[in-house]
């Protein structure tokens, strides 16, 4: 069980000045003491509301909860708001917390946050999203998310056949790790692009008729899919950084009604993305782990609290292709067996 910390309780630093209207809300357990009396890990997520971050959530506080751990949580008002996430490690920082778990908003702009933290004796991972570079971190745990784009590059060139692709990417936001990777996997896995991982610029070869950012909105990803429609009404095939830009992908193609003749392929996995590949809605998913990401991340917190062990390096915690269609020489979850995984609701 958890509350709030009071506003009054709240110190108020630069940093929060910063980030006034940022989402930066902090839960303590019921049962937690003073700062010392007790461990305590914070979590700081990317935003509040999308599924995947409250399966991490939930991960995490199951993971406190079975170690006898106090959990903070924390987010930014949306993807890319750094300053929300400076202002929530603050607050859990002067709350007690010697572990913070993050999934960073903005890969750069948070390191030298991090390596303050860093420097004072506090252990820093990151969930889901590397920073900028990868080991300004003490870890991470996440899913390959170059390797979450070739699975579904792989199944739309399959699905393509020997029909020329014309793609429209739906994008993260500029420069961002996670959002160059799953693109360039994605264009890795059609056979066309040589980027590398390591890479955090989009690929953009001839075959990507349009693209637009959608920082993993729902509606900012319509509103691209309908532009791109009108400039490029050759589209066949549409890749979107994650479902709910998937879904405003979907909902602009059955308004202009091209449901049928352009398939959108994505990456994520939680249970409402699961169930829009057995409707139909996308041809496939790239289907990743939160919850294993956040009990892993509190589970290594954990270690260093109580022997002062650090983690290293990348832990890989997986990523699966559900496909509402098993295509020869790609291996895929059909949709049923996706949903036994899946997380959220639909």
């Amino acid at each position: 069980m958890s509350r709030s910390l009071p506003e009054h309780a709240r110190p108020r630093t630069r940093f929060a000045t910063l980030a006034v209207g940022a989402v930066a809300l902090l839960a303590f357990s019921a049962c937690s003491r003073a700062a010392g009396d007790t461990a305590v890990i914070g979590l700081i997520t990317k935003t509040e509301t999308n599924p995947f971050f409250v399966k991490m959530k939930e991960g995490a506080q199951q993971a406190a909860t079975a170690n006898a751990v106090t959990l903070l949580v924390g987010a930014g008002r949306s993807d890319g708001d750094n300053a929300g996430q400076v202002a929530a490690i603050e607050n859990q920082v002067a709350a007690g917390a010697r572990v913070i778990l993050i999934s960073p908003s903005d890969a750069k702009a948070i390191v030298p946050t991090i390596t303050k933290l860093r420097n004072d004796g506090i252990l820093v991972i990151a969930l889901d999203s590397p920073t900028d570079p990868i080991d300004a971190t003490d870890g991470f745990f996440g899913s390959d998310n170059y390797r979450a784009g070739e699975v579904i590059g792989a199944y739309a060139r399959a699905r393509l056949g020997a029909t020329a692709p014309k793609i429209v990417t739906i994008d993260l936001l500029p420069g961002h790790p996670t959002g160059a990777q799953r693109h360039n996997g994605f264009l890795k896995g059609l056979g066309l692009t040589t980027n590398p991982r390591e890479s955090n610029e989009n690929a953009a070869p001839a075959e990507v008729v349009c693209s637009g950012d959608s920082i993993g909105d729902q509606a900012k990803a319509q509103t691209v899919m309908e532009n791109c429609l009108q400039s490029a009404p050759s589209t066949n095939v549409v890749y979107a950084i994650n479902e709910p830009s998937a879904a405003g992908a979907y909902n602009a193609l059955v308004k202009a009604g091209r449901d049928k003749d352009v398939f959108i392929v994505t990456v994520d996995g939680g249970c409402r993305g699961v169930d829009d590949v057995a409707a139909g809605h996308f041809a496939a998913t790239a289907q990743q782990y939160p919850l294993r990401m956040a009990e892993l991340g509190v589970q290594a917190g954990v270690e260093f609290l109580r022997s002062g062990k650090k983690p290293s390096g990348f832990t890989d915690t997986g990523v699966t292709l559900v496909a509402g269609e098993k295509l020869p020489g790609v291996e895929s979850l059909t949709p049923a067996e996706g949903e036994a995984r899946c997380w959220g609701t639909k």
